[in-house]
């Protein structure tokens, strides 16, 4: 009952590129599309991929020994730049198992396997135009020159890339059923069953992965179910995130603006408090100097101003004669 149970596990941890990429001539297939090789021995592939299992920690899609060479492949169907982290998790792992404790501890130095790392990327989000590099250096918090640790990743879009598909019939059969799939879904509104269901006949029909479907049949329809209710589950929590970030960024502008304002409105105030500040000390100014009876040439004279500019306090002081009440002033010069 338990291996009954593991299996079930292990099957819904699955998808089809990796169910696809179990098979040995598949992997050497892809292998030389890649490398622009012509192996056919597939006894000389090694398979590395991690299982998932009790000691190991991850579960990645592909990983296998060629020629001194390590590869491992991954699959994403969603925008994903932790990629690099992510692979030098699985190689950590890869090694420990190919290379054990006691084996680090030799005089001699171990020759180990030159590492590859490709994400073959099916989303409908836009990320990689083509083909691109990301290196886990980009993901340091302070940039680095010359880091002690890289790790790079090749990035191929597979629905751009027609190269490798033109290479690779497996790939281009996968991404075939793939748009199959999502063509169903999504312009006809089936259902992922019976859109993953009719795309497996039209495949066989069409001779595409002929004997992969009609082997894996049940299999590939359960975990395409999973898969792309998993997809559909990312899908919306990301809208949901991107509205969230909406209405924080919508509720930050609005605040943003509030303070601009009320700084610009207290600028405005304490500019006028300012102004009128000055202008009393001037009213008070001009009414000592006139009631010493000075003229209006001698008062801008000590006062260092302009005729013209205090004119209109000077004749407002004169005709509040003889209270010279400030308010009384004040309100003539303003209705000037």
């Amino acid at each position: 009952m338990a291996e009954k149970k593991d299996n079930v596990t292990s099957k819904f941890k699955d998808n089809v590129f990796c169910m696809l990429y179990r098979d040995k001539k598949n992997l050497l297939e892809l292998y030389n599309a890649l490398n622009n090789s012509a192996y056919t021995n597939v006894d000389d592939l090694q398979v590395t991929t991690l299982n998932g299992g009790s000691y190991m920690k991850y579960k990645n899609d592909a990983s296998f020994l060629l020629c001194m060479s390590l590869y491992m492949f991954e699959q994403q169907s969603s925008k994903n730049p932790n990629m690099p982290l992510r692979f030098l998790h699985y190689v950590s792992d890869v090694f420990r198992e190919l290379f054990s404790n006691s084996m680090l501890h030799r005089r001699s130095m171990i020759k180990i396997p030159v590492p590859h790392f490709v994400t073959f990327y099916n989303g409908l989000e836009k990320w990689i135009e083509d083909e691109d590099e990301i290196r886990l250096s980009d993901m340091y918090e302070i940039p680095t020159d010359n880091p002690e640790l890289e790790l790079k990743v090749r990035v191929i879009n597979i629905n751009e890339n027609v190269h490798i598909l033109n290479k690779c019939k497996t790939l281009r059969d996968y991404m075939t059923f793939v748009n199959k799939v999502r063509f169903k879904m999504g312009v006809e509104g089936d259902d992922v069953r019976i859109a993953v269901t009719e795309a497996i006949d039209e495949c066989i029909d069409e001779d595409i992965l002929v004997d992969f479907f009609e082997q894996h049949r049940e299999e590939v329809v359960e975990v395409s179910i999973y898969d792309y209710d998993e997809e559909d589950v990312r899908r919306t929590l990301f809208e949901e995130a991107k509205e969230m970030a909406k209405e924080e960024l919508k509720e930050t502008v609005i605040e943003e603006l509030k303070r601009e304002a009320k700084e610009e409105l207290t600028q405005e105030v304490f500019a006028e408090g300012e102004q009128s500040g000055e202008q009393l000390k001037i009213v008070n100014q001009i009414i000592k100097k006139v009631k010493k009876s000075k003229t209006l040439e001698t008062i801008a004279s000590e006062l260092e101003e302009e005729e013209a500019d205090i004119k209109p306090i000077y004749e407002a002081v004169v005709s509040s004669a003889p209270d010279y009440d400030i308010n009384v002033i004040k309100d003539r010069l303003d209705n000037m």
